[in-house]
């Protein structure tokens, strides 16, 4: 069987609830529950201007590693991955035909810290 094998850690994370931060604003807090190894490939892109005129990308991205059984907690909806310092935002985990052969992960950006 051949492996994807890759080059790149994900370590994902679940939404564990909300504490206060020192203002009293709401913020999530986040536990790590598993990582894969794979690649991650720029799907799409778009930079554009908000209403700000600040100029922002969004881009989706595909996460793509070899099977795992991933943690029960895990959903798209609680979830997101940090892979080099970026942060993204689960949108679906694909066990493409559920052939346990490998995952893609569809992501979209959210930033580098």
């Amino acid at each position: 069987m051949n492996r994807i094998g890759g080059n790149t850690t994900a370590i994902i994370q679940i939404n564990t609830g909300t504490t206060k931060d020192a203002t009293g604003s709401r913020v999530k807090t986040w536990e790590t529950v598993d990582t894969l190894t794979g690649f991650i490939d720029l799907q799409a892109g778009d930079s554009r201007y908000t209403s700000y005129n600040a100029k922002i990308q969004e881009s989706t991205h595909i996460f793509v590693a070899d099977y795992k059984e991933l943690d029960g907690r895990i959903k798209a909806e609680n979830s997101r991955i940090l892979i080099d310092g970026a942060t993204y935002d689960v949108k679906v985990i694909d066990d493409p035909m559920n052939l346990h052969k490998q995952l893609e992960i569809y992501l979209a950006y959210t930033g580098g810290q």
